[in-house]
Parts: structure tokens; C-alpha cells; sequence
């Protein structure tokens, strides 16, 4: 502190070192891409926020059986997703100035009745230019309305994965999350999850058992990838948390890609990912928001994890690769 201060007292800047820290201030300008949201389901003003907080790009998933109103859920209403997200992407792209993308898929969170007509279609959205990716899709062992057997959601998974090897794009799955935010503890029955908007009483008895599930059904991914002839370094597990990510980085070639948007439901944050930095470095690890109009979500999850990933450590340089680089990369962006 310089001695000729007029503070009446010292106060804690005399107490600090002479030569303060060197910060990266690079770090507030550093754009980032989201490789997985379901943005066009948002408000304007949360895509603003995007915007407003240097997203540079993101990976708009129009794979999901929460917005189809009608249960069972036909071909046709999953055609419906995939068309509203083509209709309005150029239409958010000129309203907030970052580059959406799209990813088209066939979520296996409950059965869809005639997957062959979306298969069949599926290879004419692929070869649109602003498809970078299939997905979100993977076998799911929870099952909402009406279950799906593991064998035919392996199936239409693997069908996905050939048809994205054929164009050359990636798949993101949707690997189930174990790691949890509730505390263990249950809601009263019939009020489903505050935050989340999802009709829990529909739920369906679970098609994977045993002692993990959620790990069982990635394996059964990676394996439906290898029979796809689909290269790993082509496939992206979105949702990873503890509970998978050594498999995955250690006998897979796989990307993992940590959500950060909803932590306080699944229980995964900026710590998950700079852990698994320090354990197996930047090079093929990514985050995502998994932004929705179901889910109380943040859009400024990626902007926070970045100044964050920094507190915990984490160098620039590594940063930089896993909010940037490696989904421009993936997903084909521009630099």
C-alpha cells in the first residue's frame, strides 16, 4: 500500500503482496460454443443472453420427446421437432449475431411408434448444411409413456450412427446422468421435480437393471458405434459425470461432454470438469448447457464455468480448448 494513502487506518490493501496477481484478461472476451441446447425452445431474451455473455455458436438439438404433446409419440411428431428447429434457425441467427447449428435425432427416452419413417427421412436433413450433428440419441434405460426394449432402442441407435457416419457427422448421446443434485431425498408424490417440467407419473418401469444402469447403457453405445463403423472420435457423451467418465476416457476414444446448465438437478458443475482435466488433460473434453423450456436452465453457464475452470487452476490455454477449439472442431464451426 502506498504509505501516503489518506485511509484513517490501514485497511486490507496494505496487507496484500506489492506485485498483485496476473490475471488473464483474455478470458472475459474468450467466445465459446455450446454443443448442446435445445436454444430454440427458449425465450428471445435468454437467447440474448447467450449473445450478451460470447457464444459464438451453438449445437440446437431438436431431439426430445418432452415438447411432442401426444402420447404415444408418433414418427410424425418427432418430424415435427426436427422441421420447427429448421423453420426458425436462420431467424435466431439474424436476431442474436452467434451461429446456430442443428442437431437432429431420435431420443430413446420412450417409444416412438414407426422409427423407420424418421430413419428413412433422417438421411435427407443430414445432408442439410446446417445439420452438424445426430442426436441427441442413445439407449436409455428410464422410460417415459411407454417402454421401449432395449434391443429396438439399440437398433434405431445404431441406424442413427451409420446414417451420421455416412455424412460424415458426429452423434451426441444422451448418456444417462447418476451423479444427482436432490441430496437423496424425494418430492411428495404427484408434484414431480420443481424446476422441471416433466410429467414424473408417466413414468415407465426401467428397461436396463442391475447395479448401474447408466453406465450399462453408454457401453451399449460404444458398442453400437463400433458396429456402425462410426469413428468414437465422432461420438460425444453428453451428460458426463463420475460415473462415467473414466470408462469413457480410458476405453473409448469418445469426447465427453460435461452439462453444466441445470447442476442443481444433476449435480455436475465447473469442479466435475476441471477434475477431469487435471486427469486426463483438455484435448477431448467439451461443456454444454442442455438449455430447455422444460428445466429452469442458465444461459450464462459456459461464461461462469470459464472464469471458474480458472479459479480451480485450470490454464487458459486448457480453457480455451474445451469451450472452444475442440466444438469448433467436432462440430465443423468456423474459426
Amino acid at each position: 500500500m502506498n504509505p501516503t494513502e489518506p485511509t484513517k487506518r490501514p485497511t486490507d490493501a496494505a496487507h496484500l503482496d506489492d506485485e498483485p496477481p496476473s490475471l488473464p484478461t483474455e478470458l472475459l472476451n474468450l467466445p465459446w460454443i455450446d454443443g448442446h441446447n435445445h436454444a430454440h425452445t427458449l425465450s428471445w431474451d435468454d437467447r440474448e443472453r447467450y449473445a450478451l455473455s460470447g457464444c459464438e455458436g451453438m449445437v440446437m438439438v431438436a431431439s426430445g420427446y418432452h415438447w411432442t404433446p401426444y402420447k404415444p409419440v408418433e414418427a410424425d411428431d418427432v418430424r415435427y421437432l426436427w422441421d420447427d428447429a429448421v423453420n426458425r434457425r436462420a431467424a435466431i441467427e439474424q436476431n442474436h449475431f452467434f451461429t446456430p447449428r442443428l442437431g437432429l435425432g431420435i431420443h430413446t427416452g420412450v417409444r416412438i411408434e414407426n422409427p423407420d419413417e424418421l430413419l428413412d427421412a433422417m438421411d435427407d436433413y443430414c445432408a442439410l448444411d446446417e445439420v452438424v450433428a445426430v442426436g441427441e440419441t442413445g439407449v436409455t434405460p428410464s422410460q417415459h409413456a411407454e417402454s421401449w426394449e432395449v434391443d429396438e432402442q439399440r437398433a434405431v441407435v445404431q441406424a442413427q450412427m451409420e446414417i451420421a457416419d455416412d455424412h460424415g457427422l458426429p452423434v451426441i448421446l444422451h448418456t444417462p446422468n447418476r451423479s444427482g443434485g436432490s441430496g437423496g431425498r424425494s418430492y411428495r408424490p404427484r408434484l414431480g421435480i420443481p424446476g422441471y417440467e416433466k410429467n414424473t407419473t408417466l413414468g415407465q418401469r426401467p428397461v436396463i437393471t442391475g447395479e448401474n444402469p447408466a453406465l450399462e447403457s453408454v457401453k451399449i453405445d460404444v458398442e453400437a458405434a463400433r458396429d456402425a463403423g462410426l469413428d468414437e472420435t465422432r461420438v460425444v457423451a453428453s451428460h458426463a459425470d463420475q460415473n462415467n467418465t473414466d470408462y469413457l476416457m480410458r476405453e473409448t476414444d469418445c469426447y465427453l461432454s460435461f452439462t453444466i446448465g441445470h447442476s442443481w438437478l444433476i449435480g455436475v458443475d465447473a469442479a466435475d470438469v476441471a477434475d477431469a482435466i487435471d486427469e486426463y488433460g483438455p484435448e477431448r473434453i467439451m461443456i454444454d448447457t442442455d438449455c430447455a423450456n422444460v428445466l429452469r436452465t442458465d444461459p450464462y453457464a459456459i461464461k461462469r464455468a470459464i472464469f471458474e475452470l480458472y479459479r480451480y487452476g485450470i490454464e487458459p490455454d486448457a480453457i480455451r480448448r474445451v469451450v472452444l477449439e475442440n466444438p469448433r472442431e467436432v462440430y465443423g464451426f468456423s474459426g
